[in-house]
């Protein structure tokens, strides 16, 4: 027996194999990470400011990666300039001369 005898077609109207609804809705990160950092905790700082206070901490003691992640959040990453064709040399771009076919004969 074939498998293709096994399947049946949609109904037409209500089927119960199929999702009239979509595919549920996801809860919104932007605003629930807004109301998990922006709760204030017994000493009325927020959950934000305990971890910038944190990250702070571990920069002041020498933690590369903690002050490199404030410096670029506070300040904006520094621009970076990749050279992947030159090899570091300057690329000169020979001159286009134009010639003049009435010249030429």
């Amino acid at each position: 027996m074939t498998r293709a005898a096994n399947l049946k077609p949609f109904k037409s109207g209500q089927d119960p194999r199929r999702n009239i609804k979509g595919r549920p809705k996801l809860p919104d990160l932007k605003e629930a990470m807004a109301r998990a950092l922006g709760e204030q905790a017994k000493d009325g700082t927020t959950a934000l400011d305990q971890i910038i206070e944190a990250m702070r901490r571990k920069a002041a003691q020498g933690d590369v990666k903690a002050a490199e992640l404030l410096l670029a959040r506070g300040f904006g990453k520094p621009r970076e300039s990749v050279d992947i064709t030159s090899g570091g040399e300057k690329i000169v771009t020979p001159p286009i001369v134009w010639v003049d076919a009435k010249e030429g004969e």
